[in-house]
């Protein structure tokens, strides 16, 4: 059987699309473009920021002046916009930061749903990473270790700054710290505990570390060593002794004569930094 010339040359341009990068995207599902964002529309230092809900809770995202490749992105557990040192350089690389407003829950199981609804709209919809990093500042770390717990095929790197790891030390000052009575009744009432099961718990970052150490998540806290609200020997410490029995390990800055307040860094180099060289992508 003869081939003619031109049954040839369409055979091999078939060929020829099909092994192209081309064809590799043309799965509809990667060929989506990112939505852009939409809600109030407001500035933040300088960056675009967007307001709007999400879940039925407020979300805000402020975008970076141009996406770095595959669009990191840095996700706030509590405390949207305080000691931001970070978060601003991290804009400033291209960094999108996203905070999803869900206040004063401790990071319950309620508001971990609430986090899924919001991790699939800003990466399967606006095309951000799947791995973020979590900031866990003070009583956000109960956020962002609960999420990346049961999540940690979706957590690039955890910060956390000064962060609760225990909540009979903050807030049930059961130790040396002080404690937040207040709040304590509220994280009870959040979960559902009596007292006596409040002190038994077992849902503190502590406690819920071996996910986390498999997936090889990095770990960096900043803490004061004069920190009499969340104290650095009643939780980073603890956590930091259990990960690293497990395996992984959490790099430490240490700010000398600070208590619970100023949070971060004046100048956040160094926490920038360990966050490229570590992050998972």
């Amino acid at each position: 059987m003869r081939i003619s010339i031109s049954q040839f040359s369409i055979a091999a341009a078939v060929i020829l699309l099909a092994l192209s990068p081309l064809a590799a995207r043309a799965d509809p599902a990667t060929t989506q473009p990112a939505e852009p964002f939409a809600g109030k529309k407001s500035a933040w230092n300088g960056f675009d920021r967007y307001d709007f809900d999400c879940d039925g809770k407020s979300a805000t995202v402020v975008l970076p002046r141009q996406a770095a490749d595959g669009k990191p992105w840095l996700w706030r557990g509590e405390f949207f916009g305080a000691f931001a040192t970070v978060d601003q350089a991290l804009l400033e690389k291209g960094w999108h930061v996203a905070y999803l407003n869900c206040s004063n829950t401790f990071g319950s199981p309620e508001t971990m749903a609430h986090w899924q609804v919001f991790y699939k709209l800003l990466t399967e919809q606006h095309g951000l990473s799947a791995r973020p990093v979590l900031l866990g500042m003070s009583r956000g770390g109960l956020y962002v270790y609960n999420w990346a717990s049961a999540n940690p095929d979706k957590v690039g790197l955890i910060y956390g700054d000064a962060p609760v790891c225990d909540v009979r030390s903050w807030p049930g000052g059961k130790f040396k710290g002080k404690g937040s009575k207040g709040d304590w009744e509220l994280f009870k009432k959040v979960y559902g505990l009596s007292e006596d099961q409040a002190a038994e718990w077992k849902g503190n970052p502590i406690d819920i570390l071996e996910p986390i150490a498999k997936a090889k998540i990095p770990i960096i806290h900043v803490v004061g060593d004069a920190d009499d609200i969340v104290p650095v020997n009643e939780n980073t410490m603890v956590l930091k002794e259990r990960y690293e029995k497990l395996g992984g390990h959490v790099e430490l800055i240490v700010k000398p004569g600070v208590g619970h307040h100023p949070h971060s860094l004046a100048d956040p180099t160094p926490i920038v930094d360990y966050i490229f060289r570590n992050r998972l992508q």
